[in-house]
């Protein structure tokens, strides 16, 4: 067995779920996940349970790309490892794919740029019935760090880019995950009708640059979508005891906490109170992965 590529990414929050109002908006979280191509099975279990990776292959060859040498569709193998828990909003679907094209390009010395890679991962999330959207928005959030705001009824991947941010710095601020079990089922597209104007508020903050006023608006909204009680109860107790942003995910199940760093003490309050709702490991302590003043020179 050898390995004939690698990728990386990261996981990602919601600031704007896509479904409220045609535009959203996801951020990088210091979640990474490494994936590998293979010419023969790992023997390992491959955590792949909504086929994301067979519909990258599917994408790649449907975009005229070429295979890596010697070897047919079928042929193609994977090894994943990461850190981002699945089917909970935290962008593992978009990150795997992102991280399979990125195997695929080392394996076939392919150069695609971002453009092209957010692309064919939002290509590939649809066929594999992952997103009800197209997640442009979590693609790019876990291919490169910060955010951008995505209109995703844009004829194309380029124009579709409305705003972007490098996000707040990672020392300030610690994120919570509150993972909780993972989803049984999606939302519907119509589901968020009724509730366009709460996520056009979140959208308003976004604009004004209010990251995480609008994460707190958008999640009280997503809450409202999937009638979670017991996730909007989470976000509030969680500004009781000191958060500054608090909401869920994706459609959820995990609700994002965001706590000032210099505050330690507020995030082991809320860690304990969540420890009486879910088990530790559902309990998930990382940072936001922002653009910094050198890498904003060379952009």
């Amino acid at each position: 067995m050898a390995v004939i590529g690698t990728g990386q990414a990261h996981g990602a929050c919601s600031l704007l779920h896509a479904a409220g109002t045609g535009y959203g908006a996801s951020i990088a979280l210091d979640l990474p996940i490494i994936v590998k191509a293979l010419d023969r099975p790992s023997k390992r279990q491959l955590e792949d349970s909504d086929g994301v990776l067979p519909a990258v292959v599917e994408a790649w060859v449907s975009n005229g790309l070429a295979l890596p040498e010697g070897l047919e569709a079928n042929d193609i193998h994977w090894a994943v490892a990461s850190k981002i828990p699945q089917n909970r909003g935290l962008k593992s679907s978009a990150a795997l794919s992102v991280a399979g094209i990125k195997a695929l390009c080392e394996a076939t010395n392919t150069d695609l740029s971002d453009f092209e890679i957010v692309s064919l991962s939002s290509q590939a999330q649809m066929n594999a019935g992952v997103s009800i959207t197209g997640s442009i928005d979590d693609s790019w959030a876990c291919l490169t760090k910060g955010w951008r705001l995505i209109n995703a009824n844009a004829e194309d991947i380029e124009s579709g880019v409305v705003m972007s941010g490098p996000g707040p710095n990672p020392d300030d601020w610690i994120v919570l995950i509150a993972a909780r079990d993972e989803r049984k089922d999606r939302p519907e597209l119509e589901n968020f009708a009724p509730l366009f104007q709460e996520f056009e508020k979140a959208l308003i903050a976004l604009q004004q640059g209010e990251l995480l006023n609008c994460l707190t608006i958008n999640g009280r909204a997503v809450c409202s979508v999937t009638n979670d009680l017991q996730g909007r109860k989470i976000a509030n107790d969680a500004f009781i005891n000191g958060a500054r942003a608090s909401g869920v995910t994706g459609s959820g199940p995990a609700v994002v906490i965001i706590i000032p760093s210099l505050v330690r003490s507020s995030a082991e309050r809320i860690k304990s109170a969540l420890s009486r709702l879910m088990s530790s490991d559902q309990i998930i302590e990382t940072k936001f992965l922002s653009l910094d003043t050198d890498e904003l020179e060379i952009e």
